[in-house]
């Protein structure tokens, strides 16, 4: 077993694989970048080697410096974790020409299966069925129109190298085309340094469904069954769990034994994950396979006990598989959310910035029948940078049942409390309380379908307006009792919203009951507040709640799960005069062209006194690496062009004004 292993990688996966050499009793070195030398990752490690700028291009994906950091510490093997470098033939190649062991399958495996463009043509002559489309290289915009209408719209254009929803559009027509192929080979070339492109049909309503496998180099290969991947924003995962909900017995196993003929086919050697587009008959297509650990690993080690990491390590050094496909079985049901740094309420766009607070959840069983997990690589006070992805880290819940784990995770997600940056925990909050998705009718268009006009949060239900009132009456309470307890009063008016309900309150002993003239009562017990503080905790009628809280000019702005409501406490009279007040009018930005962002101008495709059309072009935006096309929303006349190509802009900043 090696004695000391170099992570090259960042993040979350530099923390998770730290963990598990620790446990194993392995050293570990973390290289970083300018931007990671005060990350929770370099803090952890027993050493740590800086490697160069905030961009990958200067740091992460450079292979000769990953080797000197080798060199000067003494690692034996390199750990690449996901993305970066982790699927590049040439870099274990390079490790194994230094007599360095790269954790991760062989080069020819990796070259066969982690070219898209390769790997179905390896597919398809090991008689793997695959999604209907080009196989080959595509030259310019006016090969790729030709080759869509030739496959038929609508057709998905993919980077070759790419991953984690990075380079990938969807077209539904010829001008699709004209404008995502060149988006997609600039967003493959600055993500990827590889700017091949292929085309194949899309499925509609289809469900992404992946097979975890894992072999080592002694020709055994098992599948640690599926993960369903359907719930994706932009292309990307959002929210992930094991097993599947579509798949019966049969399915899973016909699915399992193709992912393993596959591996075997390419001497497969660490773990890998052979992903599948499934529709909503049972039927598969082969998509692709990635050839390394998934950021979605963690419902797979839930559901079956692996720690895959550990195998990863095992298998690198050697060892053979301890186990065979007959020990495998799968156990209860696991749940994992991806926590991103974006901003749900604004078409999920990345929202950077610095962890004012940041109180993830308690980890390890909660009570006797759930597991909450959560993958991070942050701490409170850290940045999210720019240069890299926008996760903040990944909760994963496990229980016995599947609803037994959505209601874990919807528990938890109520104890995530997050400030500084924009964050989507209310959306998956909202997503866990759905009826379809508790159901398991999925499909990777879950968010368009039921999110049509972007995600605004839910209303709340009737038992939120009364929580979120007898929390408002808790907190106001508290603060009179401190502040004037001569105004403490039993009888109130309180305003959640467009709702007004009289209430009554009794108190004793910190507990709090609230009592309507409807009749409907609410009991608070082990109240967990004090000023200042942003999560309010209790339990309401014998069962655990946390919302989050802060004062606004009057009264609070309270959230549970995925709504959020302006909630007033006030006395009769007060009542009164605030019905009397107008409304307060919105500021009105219709003729402007806003930032919806911090990025980088990337062009602007408009200048003053242009005639615009709705929906033409007026500036692309770059963040995190995603290239954003704004468009105009209405015709016009271009007033004034704000910003030029190149410019850094904040979120809500005026790009463009129209007279």
């Amino acid at each position: 077993m090696f004695s000391k292993i170099l992570i090259a990688n960042r993040g979350e996966i530099a923390v998770r694989i730290i963990k598990t050499c620790r446990r194993m009793g392995i050293a570990t070195v973390v290289v970083y970048s300018e931007a990671d030398a005060d990350s929770m990752a370099v803090e952890m490690a027993d050493e740590a080697v800086f490697i160069g700028g905030a961009p990958a291009s200067e740091s992460y994906l450079v292979a000769d410096k990953i080797v000197d950091a080798v060199r000067k510490t003494g690692a034996e093997a390199v750990h690449p974790g996901f993305g970066f470098l982790s699927e590049n033939p040439g870099f274990a190649r390079r490790l194994a020409s230094e007599g360095i062991v790269f954790i991760g399958p062989n080069p020819g495996a990796i070259e066969a299966m982690g070219d898209k463009i390769e790997s179905k043509k390896f597919a398809t002559k090991a008689k793997i069925s695959v999604v209907p489309g080009h196989v080959g290289e595509i030259d310019d915009t006016a090969h790729a129109i030709r080759i869509s209408e030739e496959i038929g719209y609508p057709v998905m254009i993919k980077a070759s190298a790419g991953g984690g929803g990075k380079g990938i559009r969807v077209a539904w027509n010829r001008k699709d085309v004209e404008e995502g192929f060149p988006a997609v080979r600039s967003e493959a070339k600055s993500s990827f340094g590889d700017d091949r492109i292929f085309i194949e049909k899309f499925i509609e309503s289809p469900r992404h469904v992946e097979i975890q496998v894992l072999g080592d180099k002694h020709g055994h290969v098992v599948h640690l069954f599926e993960r369903e991947c359907s719930i994706q924003r932009r292309n990307q995962k959002v929210i992930e769990e094991a097993p599947s909900p579509l798949l019966d017995e049969a399915t899973r196993a016909a699915m399992g034994a193709q992912a393993v003929a596959l591996a075997r086919a390419v001497g497969y050697d660490s773990a890998g994950t052979v992903e599948f587009v499934a529709g909503q008959d049972k039927s598969f297509y082969f998509l692709e396979m990635n050839t390394r650990l998934q950021v979605e690993h963690p419902v797979t080690e839930l559901i079956t006990g692996i720690d895959l990491v550990e195998q990863m390590i095992r298998v690198a050094a050697g060892e053979q598989l301890s186990f065979g496909q007959d020990d495998l079985k799968i156990n209860g049901w696991a749940m994992e959310s991806r926590i991103y740094a974006e901003d749900p309420y604004r078409g999920f766009l990345p929202s950077i910035g610095r962890l004012v607070r940041y109180s993830p959840p308690a980890e390890g069983a909660v009570g006797e029948a759930a597991i909450v997990r959560n993958d991070a690589g942050v701490r409170e006070g850290d940045e999210i940078s720019m240069f890299y992805d926008p996760m903040i880290s990944k909760l994963s819940t496990w229980a016995p049942t599947r609803d037994g784990a959505i209601d874990a995770m919807g528990r938890a997600l109520e104890d995530f409390h997050i400030e500084g940056l924009g964050q989507n925990i209310p959306f998956l909050a909202a997503v866990m309380d759905q009826p379809r998705f508790r159901s398991g009718k999925l499909s990777t268009n879950y968010i368009k379908d039921e999110f049509p006009e972007g995600f605004q949060g839910l209303t709340p239900t009737p038992e939120q307006r009364d929580l979120m009132g007898a929390v408002a009456l808790a907190m106001h309470r508290i603060l009179t009792r401190r502040a004037a307890p001569e105004l403490l009063r039993d009888d109130w008016i309180v305003v959640t919203g467009a709702d007004r309900r009289e209430v009554r309150v009794s108190a004793s002993n910190g507990d709090v009951t609230i009592e309507g003239g409807d009749g409907r009562t609410l009991r608070l017990e082990s109240v967990r507040w004090r000023p200042g503080q942003p999560v309010f905790r209790a339990r309401a009628d014998g069962r655990d709640v946390s919302l989050t809280v802060k004062p606004a000019a009057e009264g609070f702005v309270i959230r549970h799960r995925a709504t959020t409501s302006h909630v007033l406490v006030l006395t009769p009279r007060s009542a009164d005069l605030h019905e009397k007040l107008p409304p307060k009018k919105a500021a009105d930005t219709s003729k402007m062209v806003l930032s919806p962002m911090p990025g980088l101008v990337v062009s602007i495709d408009v200048a003053a006194g242009q005639q615009v059309r709705t929906g033409e072009t007026v500036a692309v935006l770059e963040a995190m690496k995603m290239q954003n096309i704004l468009r105009a929303e209405r015709d016009g006349t271009v007033k004034a062009v704000s910003v030029k190509a190149g410019d850094s802009v904040a979120a809500d900043e005026v790009l463009v004004e129209f007279a």
